[in-house]
């Protein structure tokens, strides 16, 4: 008698880590779909809310991989991703909500402040990450920020203005690399930084491209005296939360994190700040403290 053993039958983690190994990408976003569902089906739903956004993201940003996934799983995806979007008290819904809410209570100035505050945050962690191939436009960050806080009052140089139009663009370009769904870097006593966290909160290199257009549009409009200024975007504000790395890493509720808990501190903390009547030496100075922050710490 021939004697033929089962076929193994390998969990969707366990094919994820082959995909990624394979560097199959339209793999990796089924199985991150597939942990997704898993995840949503138990209720677990901030882990369904960071493994759909990392499945979505990957099949949107290439038309080969778009091809291979098939309508039907994104179609299904793009559905609990909208049902997520709904559901109340999750930490991804509620804190860029009040954000907004708050945002509108202050002036456009006010809000681009708020902004700038945050993204200063990123910078420590922008220059680690901005080692990885491809990626040096995150190492980026500390300048960006130095540059628009100026910007804002004083017009910059035609050259500075082209610096950041193409960091902008390379932003925009980042979350369609192999590097941002693979790379990674060491955190001290702590599970390793994947570039991929950074995709939480409708992503922070969006984010921060969205920002950086922005700002860039109303210096253009500026220079020439429009007398309709373009909005600043609040959802900046929140970039420096980084919850994919904990929810990831399994760290807790995150209302409970200790860093997501000082994170939200510094965020009300800069609310009251901007509305209080600031000068542009106290805005600098803050931002030359937070530039030297360790966020993951």
């Amino acid at each position: 008698m021939f004697g033929f053993g089962k076929k193994e039958v390998k969990t969707p983690e366990e094919r994820l880590a082959e995909f990624q190994r394979k560097r199959d990408w339209a793999g990796v976003s089924r199985a991150y779909y597939e942990l997704g569902v898993a995840a949503m089906d138990t209720a677990d739903l901030h882990k369904a809310q960071l493994w759909l956004h990392r499945a979505d993201t990957i099949y949107s940003a290439d038309d080969n991989i778009y091809d291979q996934v098939g309508e039907k799983l994104m179609d299904d995806c793009s559905d609990r991703i909208g049902r997520l979007e709904s559901e109340d008290g999750l930490f991804y819904n509620t804190v860029p909500a009040e954000i907004e809410a708050r945002a509108e209570e202050l002036s456009d100035p006010q809000v681009r402040v708020w902004g700038l505050l945050s993204m200063a945050r990123l910078a420590r962690l922008g220059e680690r990450l901005g080692r990885l191939p491809d990626c040096q436009v995150l190492g980026q960050l500390d300048w960006a920020v130095e540059l628009m806080v100026h910007s804002l009052q004083t017009l910059p140089s035609q050259e500075d203005y082209q610096r950041l139009m193409d960091m902008c663009d390379a932003l925009y370009e980042l979350n369609s690399k192999p590097v941002y769904y693979s790379g990674e870097i060491e955190i001290p006593g702590r599970p390793p930084f994947q570039l991929f966290d950074l995709n939480g909160l409708f992503g922070v290199e969006q984010e921060l491209n969205g920002y950086t257009d922005s700002h860039l549009r109303l210096l253009a409009a500026l220079s020439q005296g429009a007398e309709e200024l373009p909005r600043a975007e609040s959802g900046i504000v929140a970039c420096a939360l980084l919850p994919d790395y904990y929810v990831r890493t399994g760290a807790g509720r995150l209302e409970d994190v200790p860093q997501i808990k000082a994170e939200l501190q510094r965020v009300w903390s800069d609310y009251e700040f901007v509305r209080s009547g600031l000068t542009w030496e106290e805005v600098e100075k803050r931002i030359t403290e937070y530039k030297q922050l360790d966020i993951l710490a």
